[in-house]
């Protein structure tokens, strides 16, 4: 099986990583977190490497990682898929702190836990990872050896849980839960560099061992 081809661009006011995977044998594509505006940079990388969008998915509803969804299917024509906790981020948006409107969209593919996101031989295994929001969600390719966290872990850290559907509680469970995997997995979080759980190791087992956020 060939290995997945990944292209990430950082877009918006917030600088969120928005990603596009696709099997290079089949061409079938994916989007990742569509922040606006990322509709110009995903559809020229589609059409430069002959790629067709299967799927638009939002690792959780905030606006900087779902504001183009509705262009970008109206475009490509793919469906949107996110956590059904938090589909009413996307089909009410309420934004907070956003400089420019927010288009509502419609999911019509619920991710859960367990659920697995398909685009030609390729497989990503969704995690339910709440804290930052009720409904988000990590996506795993144990083939490849790659997670996106969106903002439920950051290098160095884990996403706000002090905004409405955030909770510390749950968010020390999800990344007790990452704490899990092996050193050498790669993460590609919502924000900023990419790291690996070996390197942020000692705080992840903090958080695993005594039940709490570091302060």
């Amino acid at each position: 099986m060939a290995p997945m081809e990944h292209l990430r661009a950082v877009i918006g006011p917030l600088k969120t990583n928005v990603h596009v995977l696709a099997d290079p044998a089949t061409r079938e594509a994916i989007a990742i977190d569509t922040a606006i505006p990322s509709v110009a940079w995903i559809t020229g990388a589609l059409a430069q490497r002959g790629w067709t969008l299967k799927l638009i998915v939002s690792t959780h509803g905030h606006w900087d990682h779902a504001g183009d969804n509705a262009a970008l299917s109206a475009h490509t024509g793919a469906p949107i898929a996110v956590h059904p906790l938090d589909s009413h981020y996307l089909t009410d948006p309420k934004p907070l702190f956003a400089p420019f409107p927010i288009p509502p969209s419609v999911p019509a593919v619920e991710l859960a836990e367990g659920g697995e996101i398909r685009f030609g031989s390729l497989r990503l295994s969704v995690l339910h990872t709440p804290g930052h929001t009720e409904g988000s969600v990590c996506l795993l390719s144990a083939a490849d050896g790659l997670l996106f966290s969106g903002d439920t872990m950051f290098t160095h850290g884990w996403g706000r849980v002090d905004l409405p559907g955030g909770s510390p509680e749950a968010m020390v469970s999800s990344l007790g839960r990452l704490a899990r995997f092996e050193d050498a997995l790669a993460v590609f979080p919502g924000h900023g560099a990419a790291t690996t759980i070996g390197a942020e190791r000692r705080w992840l087992d903090l958080v695993a061992r005594e039940g709490r956020l570091p302060l």
